[in-house]
């Protein structure tokens, strides 16, 4: 597995993509591929840094294993509140969006896009692991 260790701040957002998009690239995943991992990585990382620390700073290590060529292990972990994103409740999409709660698509948009999500708290760590298969 690789692994980068940032800031957990908006702005250092772009670090993570490139991290990732880069190695993809290296092993040779498709466009498709590489912006749904993107777009996982955008959706978690923003919350990390939006919450997990709040009102203090802290860290997140971004981990990425390519295993077997198809398939991109992602695990995020941070030292922030616990935080347990698999507990939401899946908000009701087939509602108008003005009838909805705010907050929710991004977990749900993850969940949607990944073949797995496992989450675990452990040593005041949040642990969160996805993985996503590639059709080749």
């Amino acid at each position: 597995m690789h692994e980068l260790n940032i800031p957990a701040k908006t702005e250092r957002l772009y670090e993570a993509q490139a991290f990732a998009e880069n190695l993809m690239e290296e092993a040779g995943f498709s466009p498709r591929m590489k912006n749904s991992i993107s777009l996982v990585i955008e959706e978690i990382f923003v919350n990390i840094a939006a919450h997990a620390y709040s009102p203090a700073e802290g860290d997140v290590l971004i981990r990425l294993g390519l295993e077997d060529k198809n398939s991109v292990v992602l695990e995020f972990e941070d030292k922030g509140k616990p935080y347990n994103p698999l507990e939401e409740e899946s908000p009701d999409v087939g509602m108008p969006a003005e009838q909805r709660d705010i907050g929710g698509l991004g977990i749900f948009l993850y969940r949607s896009i990944m073949d797995e999500v496992e989450y675990k708290y452990e040593n005041g760590k949040n642990i969160l692991t996805l993985k996503k298969r590639e059709e080749r």
